[in-house]
């Protein structure tokens, strides 16, 4: 049943739909690709969160030094050419002639070196090359050269950012901007212009395409290559119902599905205007996050303690329904990648309530609130958020559930605060496996103890130790070796609690296709007849 809040945004949504498809129709040929979004962005500064909402937007509006290409490859984006000094601590670059920000100014090394010192604060993969870094300098419009203390195999690779995209290059008045305070204005050099002037919080998101991009000329590939928009506009749609979301596609309401619930697949998988498809190439991994900077779960006894009453299954049952999209997986590293080994996790793959009640009882807690955060407008995380409610209550805790939609979550979750005052102890998330499958790249198993790593901020020196060794380590046997050894420790340490891998479809009308395989949803490529 639709409450009167979801059908009263549905609503503003259709009634922004019909008004464009109406202006679309007068104005002649304007292509205008309408999506359904996983859940609104809240968050549009590239370097303030890497949610997936967040980065889908920052693949539109922004563009990279170097982008990943399907196989997560390093490519040059922006740049046209660059090389490296034999000793390998000097690189020097030079950008593609003809960038452009969205307000028609050239880019140069400037929004460059500014944006490159801006991320190196802020992108928490990116720490081990950041403290590397002895100069970013600017040699001319063109040219910028970046030193290091020592060799690093994976600059260009980070240089994408530690998600792909995350790397986005700002003009450089943005760029000026206080790391940790959100940009003002969003203006980039990507293939799309974030249209702000149509933008209605809840309702409508608009991106036009940008003419005075000019793509590469190779084939795309992920976040690489030719980015060739073949569309006039893309127009996100919030519409929280799912039931309603999947009515809009079946009525040509809408046309794009972005990671729908899985539930309703089977009312469009016979129809035969309806594509259900796949865009993530590496199986999604969902978990359980624990705020590490206050009770109860500064205690590694206490997130034993859940680790050791969770059940997969009841998880992924729950969120994901039918067993063909989601299996059990014990590795922190992604099951089917190169680098998931189970290593350590025997112990917690049989679940044991009477263990988890008794180390609960081992620590200091003694039944204060459990703040629990959880996205009410992803079904999936609403479920893992009810599971999550019921099995903690059963082993001693005391839960303050609090429901939002998953843009809120996105932005509170970054916050620090006590939890009483607006702050957090648990919650869900999911990303796909491609970003989680290295210990270089997964933001999940940094542990750093600069309170610089991704939210929830664990702590465990040992475990990064372990982390710069492995990085640094060119013996592939020996980096094998220290996988999983660091493996076994965060099975000791539970920065997380992995809850299993699930296959995400994605669901578009037949007449929309060039729909590429990436780590997060691309709309270049993109044609609709």
């Amino acid at each position: 049943m639709i409450g009167r809040r979801q059908f009263a945004a549905a609503a503003t949504a259709f009634a922004v739909a019909g008004d464009v498809t109406h202006r679309a129709a007068a104005q002649g040929a304007k292509k205008v690709l309408r999506v359904v979004p996983q859940a609104e962005p809240q968050v549009f500064d590239p370097h303030q969160s890497q949610a997936n909402v967040t980065s889908v937007h920052v693949g539109m509006v922004y563009d990279t030094l170097f982008s990943w290409d399907a196989d997560m490859v390093p490519r040059p984006q922006m740049v046209e050419s660059w090389n490296k000094s034999d000793d390998g601590l000097l690189y020097t670059f030079m950008l593609r002639p003809g960038l452009m920000f969205h307000d028609n100014t050239p880019v140069t090394s400037r929004d460059v070196v500014a944006t490159l010192k801006r991320l190196f604060v802020r992108d928490t993969q990116n720490q081990i090359l950041a403290g590397l870094i002895t100069g970013i300098e600017r040699i001319d419009d063109r040219r910028f050269s970046i030193r290091l203390k020592e060799p690093f195999n994976y600059v260009e690779f980070l240089l994408g950012g530690s998600n792909g995209v995350a790397g986005a290059i700002l003009r450089e008045r943005e760029a000026l901007t206080d790391p940790f305070t959100p940009i003002k204005e969003y203006i980039g050099s990507g293939p799309f212009r974030f249209n702000t002037a149509e933008y209605r919080p809840g309702a409508r998101l608009v991106y036009d395409r940008f003419d005075g991009y000019i793509p590469r000329k190779e084939p795309p590939s992920g976040f690489a290559g030719g980015k060739v928009v073949k569309l006039d506009r893309v127009e996100l749609l919030p519409i929280t119902d799912a039931g309603t979301a999947f009515a809009a596609l079946r009525n040509n309401e809408v046309d794009f599905l972005d990671g729908p619930i899985l539930d309703l697949i089977p009312t469009v998988i016979n129809d035969p205007n309806i594509v259900v498809g796949e865009v993530w190439p590496i199986e999604t991994y969902a978990v359980l996050r624990f705020n590490h900077l206050f009770a109860p779960f500064n205690d590694v006894r206490a997130r034993q303690a859940v680790a050791h009453a969770v059940n997969q299954r009841d998880y992924m049952a729950a969120a994901y329904g039918d067993t063909k999209y989601w299996r059990e997986c014990y590795a922190f590293w992604v099951c089917g990648s190169p680098n998931g080994t189970e290593v350590g996790s025997d112990a917690y793959r049989t679940p044991d309530l009477e263990k988890a009640r008794a180390l609960l009882r081992e620590t200091s807690y003694r039944g204060e609130p459990v703040v629990l955060i959880g996205g009410s407008d992803i079904p999936a995380y609403q479920q893992m958020s009810l599971v999550t409610a019921d099995l903690l209550k059963r082993i001693g805790f005391n839960i303050d559930m609090q429901m939002s939609d998953w843009g809120t979550v996105s932005a509170r979750r970054a916050k620090k605060d006590p939890p009483a005052q607006g702050g957090w102890n648990l919650f869900h998330t999911s990303a796909n496996g491609a970003q989680l499958a290295s210990p270089l790249t997964s933001p999940s198993t940094i542990t750093t103890c600069d309170g610089k790593n991704f939210v929830g901020w664990p702590c465990d020196q040992v475990e990064e130790d372990m982390r710069i060794r492995y990085i640094r380590e060119p013996d592939p046997a020996k980096q094998h070796a220290l996988l999983e050894q660091m493996h076994a420790r965060l099975w000791e340490s539970m920065p997380y609690v992995p809850l299993g891998q699930f296959k995400q479809p994605f669901v578009w009308r037949r007449n929309v296709t060039g729909v590429l395989k990436a780590n997060t949803l691309v709309y270049w490529n993109i044609e609709k007849t």
